[in-house]
């Protein structure tokens, strides 16, 4: 398996290890360039881990081509932005996910990516590797310690497994490192090409609670069928379940439908987002086939992001920033 080959690798390296858990953090890229004080908070909050996002763009669903690394971009989501973001996290000797990612227009869901004909599939298929392949090259030059595929993409991989497989081969070629995929909540189970990878790679958004306000051992509960679900297929696979995102917001009925991020005021709820993440690593982060995660997100602006107004899923400035930094101090 290659992610022993990685352990055996990064020997003096604290980033892979038998017990150690990744306890990460999804580093939002910033409009503007940032420095060393941005980076500060990350290692206060114990995180171990930061992925870090480069962004390629299609105009629509069914837009044969990926644009990305453009001016247009916000600094942080451009190749010079995500190789100073890697580079300040590595001098903190914070380890790094570089997980590039298509966005779409008006913000449609990645899953339904779906090409009119096999011409625009082709095409498509062409940027989309050019994209990965810029980054896979960065991944290799700054001897970044994971890289992620792709994140949400069901219905390309399913529909277009042959393109994934030479991607994937392509990809390890240029970078050594350690490889995985973000799939979403309901498709993980139906990705073909786990068994070429390091990580199964999990967007960790299960609806587990109907309630306003869940109690952390009803969310115990709620998680106990997803988690059946998700070992089964570890125990098929024997690779190590990954969490590429996780979080909630901190919102009544958070774990409801934990994947929305529509825009409305009011409905803040501290404790629900609380008792949603102490469930979380309460039910996981004792697991030894459980390879840990990246909470979804952290903002560069650390004082003014955030707060007890604020029912985004950023944990900043709320009491769930404390339950973090004490589960993330036990490795």
């Amino acid at each position: 398996m290659r992610t022993l080959f990685v352990m055996v690798f990064c020997v003096f390296c604290s980033c892979f290890g038998q017990t150690n858990k990744i306890n990460g953090i999804s580093f939002v890229g910033s409009p503007q360039e940032i420095a060393k004080t941005h980076i500060d908070h990350v290692v206060d909050v114990n995180a171990k881990w930061a992925a870090v996002m480069p962004f390629g763009y299609i105009k629509s669903l069914k837009t044969p081509s990926v644009v990305f690394d453009i001016q247009g971009q916000w600094w942080g989501e451009r190749r010079e932005g995500a190789k100073k973001t890697v580079s300040l996290l590595q001098d903190q000797g914070i380890c790094v996910m570089l997980k590039p990612q298509i966005w779409v227009w008006k913000g449609e869901f990645t899953g339904n990516i779906a090409m009119d004909s096999e011409a625009d599939w082709m095409q498509f298929e062409k940027t989309y590797e050019n994209f990965m392949l810029v980054y896979a090259e960065l991944a290799s030059e700054m001897n970044i310690e994971m890289l992620c595929i792709g994140t949400e993409l069901h219905s390309f991989v399913q529909e277009r497994s042959k393109f994934w497989d030479q991607l994937i081969s392509k990809i390890k070629r240029v970078y050594k490192g350690a490889i995985t995929y973000a799939e979403n909540w309901d498709q993980f189970d139906k990705v073909p090409f786990w068994d070429q990878l390091d990580y199964i790679g999990i967007d960790a958004y299960f609806p587990i609670s109907s309630s306003r306000t869940p109690s952390v051992e009803e969310l115990q509960k709620g998680w106990q069928t997803h988690k059946t679900k998700i070992k089964t297929l570890q125990q098929k696979i024997k690779n190590p379940i990954l969490f590429t995102e996780y979080g909630y917001r901190s919102v009544h009925f958070t774990a409801k439908l934990p994947w929305d991020t529509n825009e409305f005021d009011g409905s803040v709820n501290l404790q629900a987002q609380t008792n949603a993440l102490t469930a979380l690593y309460t039910e996981f982060w004792k697991e030894p086939w459980f390879a840990g995660g990246f909470l979804w997100k952290w903002f560069h602006n650390h004082n003014a992001v955030g707060g007890d107004q604020d029912n985004r899923f950023t944990i900043q400035n709320k009491p769930a920033e404390n339950v973090i930094k004490t589960f993330y101090a036990q490795e």
